[in-house]
């Protein structure tokens, strides 16, 4: 996983964890889950290159 892409995710998942907090302080139940969607949706991303970058480096390991 290139260093942009991880930086991405961890910019929406702060974003999200922005949104959330500000549903919080002003009782906005849709701000609130809108965030933790937004970091739900982040880590899932994160997840999934983490997956994509395990399964490439057991490909390489095979291949040498």
């Amino acid at each position: 996983m290139s260093f942009t892409e991880k930086a991405k995710n961890k910019v929406e998942q702060m974003a999200g964890a922005a949104r959330e907090r500000i549903g919080d302080m002003t009782d906005n139940e849709s701000m609130r889950g809108g965030g933790a969607s937004q970091q739900g949706d982040a880590r899932a991303k994160q997840a999934g290159q983490n997956m994509k970058d395990a399964g490439s480096k057991i490909k390489d390991a095979f291949n040498k």
